[in-house]
C-alpha cells in the first residue's frame, strides 16, 4: 500500500534566505497562491519576528491561503511565538514552528545552555505556543550532529508538551544518508510516544545528499518532508522538492511513497520563483532544467525517436512542459487573452488585466508569435511589479559609440518628484555607460553587485531578462527587467531594484 507523504514547502522562508534573495508581500502572496496550486500540504511563510516586511507579507498570506496549512517559524522564546501567532492567527490552517538547537556545538557555542536547560526551554515554549494554536511544530536544529539518547528524550517531552510534527534537521548538510536514515530509525524505537506526531526531514544540499537523505528518512519513518522549490536555500540550498516528487513518481515501483503534489504545475512554479528570486535555474538542472528534455547525441535522438522511453524516464508533459506552447499572436482579443491568464493561474484586477493587454499588444508588434513562457514573463512583471506612488520612471535613453568606439549613453527618467531629468556618461561597455547615466541621475547611492541576462522562450525574437543586485544606500535589493531589447531590459532590471529599495527599506 502506498503511503503519502506530506510536503513542508519553505521557500518563502528558507529559500528567501539565499543570498541576493529579498521578495516584497506581493510577489510572496504570488508564490504561495501557486504553491498552493501545486498542491502542497504546508506553506512556511516566513519568519515575522525578522522584520516588519516578513510580519506583515505572513499576514496576508495566512489571510488569503485557503487549502494548506501555513506556518510562521519562531525561536524557543515567547516574544518569537506571539509575533508569528499575531501573523498567522487568521488562516484557516495555522500552525507554529517552534525551533531550539541540540547539538553539543549549537547547545555550548551558540546557545550557551545546558541541555538540561534546553529542554526545559523546549517544553516551557510548546507548551506556550500550544495555548495559542493547535498545531505545533517543534525542531530540532541540528538534530543530525546531536547526541541520540538526549533526541530521544527531548523529543518524547515536547510530544508530551503537546507538539504535532517533530522535525529532525540535516541543519548544515553534513550528513550521509546511512547515518540520516538511522537517526530516524532510532527515534521510531526509543521515543514511546512518537506514534503520536509526523516525523519530519529537513536535509541541506552542501555535500549534494538532500535529497537522498530525505528518501534515506522516508525509508526510516518520517512522514513530512521539508524543501524548497529548485532547491534553493541558505548556503548549497534545501532538497528540491519538484525532483523528490517526480523521483517517487517514476520509480513508484521501487518506493511505496507518494506525495499530493501536482505535478503538472512544477514546471510553472519553478519559473515562477526563478523569475522572482533572480536565482537562474541551471540548464542541467534535474526535472525543471532546460536540457532536462533535450538529446542532442545522435544516438540517443534516434533512440527518442523511436521510443521515448529509451532515454526520456521523464514526458514533458509530467511536469507542465508544453511542446507546443504556441497561445497567442497579434490578433488575439480580449477574451481569449484573459482566458489565458485563467489559464495560467493568475488572478488580476481589471486595472491589471488591461495594462497587460496593453503590453501584449505592444509586444505582438514585435513579435510574430507570444508563447506561453513570453505571457507568463509579461504577466509577472504586471502582477509584481512596483505600484508605490515613490518610483523612477524610464522614459528614454539611447547608446551610440564615439569614433574611438566608446559607447556613450543617453537617458531620460522621470523621478519620484515627476520632475523630468537627462544626463550623458560613457563607459567601458553599452551596460556601463548606460548604468553610469542613469545613477548620475538618482538621489540614491548604488552599488552593482551582480548583473545576469538570460533569454525567455528562442529565436531572435526572444525576450531578454536581466537580473541584478544593488546595495541601494547600503541595503542590498534585487531588481529585474525584461525586454526585446538586451539593454533596455538592462534599464528596467536598474530601476526597479532602486524602486524596490523604497517598499524595502524606506517602507514608501
Amino acid at each position: 500500500m502506498t503511503q503519502t507523504i506530506k510536503i513542508f514547502d519553505t521557500t518563502l522562508r528558507d529559500g528567501e534566505q539565499s543570498p541576493g534573495v529579498n521578495l516584497n508581500q506581493i510577489e510572496k502572496l504570488e508564490i504561495a497562491k501557486q504553491l498552493e496550486r501545486l498542491g502542497v500540504d504546508v506553506i512556511e511563510a516566513g519568519f515575522p519576528a525578522s522584520s516588519q516586511g516578513d510580519f506583515d507579507a505572513v499576514k496576508k498570506i495566512a489571510q488569503t491561503i485557503t487549502k494548506s496549512t501555513v506556518t510562521a517559524l519562531a525561536r524557543a522564546n515567547k516574544n518569537d511565538i506571539d509575533r508569528a501567532w499575531e501573523a498567522i492567527k487568521d488562516a484557516k490552517k495555522p500552525r507554529i514552528h517552534v525551533f531550539i538547537a541540540t547539538s553539543p556545538i549549537h547547545m555550548k557555542d551558540k546557545l550557551k545552555k545546558t541541555p538540561e536547560e534546553v529542554i526545559n526551554i523546549a517544553v516551557e515554549m510548546v507548551k506556550y505556543a500550544k495555548q495559542k494554536c493547535h498545531d505545533i511544530e517543534w525542531s530540532a536544529e541540528d538534530a543530525s550532529r546531536s547526541d541520540l539518547s538526549f533526541l530521544a528524550t527531548i523529543i518524547e517531552k515536547v510530544i508530551d508538551a503537546g507538539a504535532n510534527v517533530i522535525n529532525l534537521p540535516d541543519t548544515v548538510g553534513y550528513t550521509m544518508p546511512k547515518e540520516y536514515g538511522e537517526m530516524f530509525k532510532y527515534i521510531k524505537e526509543n521515543v514511546p510516544n512518537i506514534d503520536r506526531v509526523d516525523l519530519s526531514t529537513h536535509c541541506h544540499d552542501d555535500l549534494g545528499m538532500a535529497l537522498a537523505n530525505t528518501i534515506a528518512g522516508i525509508q526510516n519513518g518520517a512522514t513530512q518532508v521539508e524543501g524548497t522549490i529548485n532547491g534553493i536555500g541558505e548556503r548549497a540550498g534545501n532538497v528540491a522538492l519538484e525532483e523528490l516528487a517526480v523521483a517517487l513518481e517514476i520509480r513508484k515501483d521501487f518506493y511505496p511513497y507518494s506525495t499530493g503534489l501536482v505535478l503538472k504545475e512544477i514546471k510553472r512554479t519553478s519559473d515562477m520563483i526563478s523569475k522572482l528570486t533572480g536565482m537562474i535555474v541551471p540548464g542541467n538542472k534535474a526535472v525543471v532544467g532546460r536540457n532536462a528534455f533535450a538529446h542532442e547525441s545522435g544516438i540517443h535522438q534516434d533512440g527518442v525517436l523511436k521510443n521515448t522511453q529509451t532515454y526520456e524516464i521523464i514526458t514533458p508533459e509530467m511536469v507542465g512542459v508544453q511542446s507546443n506552447n504556441l497561445v497567442l499572436g497579434k490578433h488575439s482579443g480580449r477574451h481569449a487573452f484573459k482566458d489565458r491568464i485563467t489559464q495560467l493561474g493568475f488572478t488580476l484586477s481589471e486595472e491589471k488585466i488591461s495594462a497587460a493587454f496593453k503590453s501584449f499588444k505592444l509586444l505582438t508588434d514585435r513579435k510574430k508569435e507570444v508563447t506561453e513562457d513570453d505571457l507568463f514573463a509579461l504577466l509577472m512583471d504586471i502582477q509584481t511589479g512596483i505600484s508605490n506612488r515613490k518610483q523612477y520612471k524610464l522614459l528614454s535613453f539611447q547608446v551610440h559609440y564615439d569614433s574611438d568606439h566608446s559607447p556613450t549613453a543617453t537617458v531620460k527618467i522621470e523621478t519620484p518628484n515627476k520632475e523630468v531629468v537627462v544626463g550623458e556618461k560613457s563607459g567601458a561597455g553599452s551596460v556601463e555607460a548606460l548604468y553610469n547615466t542613469i545613477e548620475s541621475l538618482i538621489e540614491e547611492n548604488v552599488q552593482l553587485t551582480d548583473f545576469t541576462l538570460s533569454s525567455v522562450g528562442k529565436g531572435k525574437d526572444a525576450l531578454a531578462e536581466v537580473h541584478i543586485h544593488l546595495n541601494v544606500d547600503n541595503q542590498p535589493v534585487s531588481g529585474r527587467g525584461t525586454s526585446q531589447d538586451v539593454l533596455e531590459a538592462a534599464a528596467y532590471a536598474f530601476l526597479n531594484a532602486v524602486n524596490r529599495s523604497f517598499i524595502k527599506v524606506k517602507g514608501d
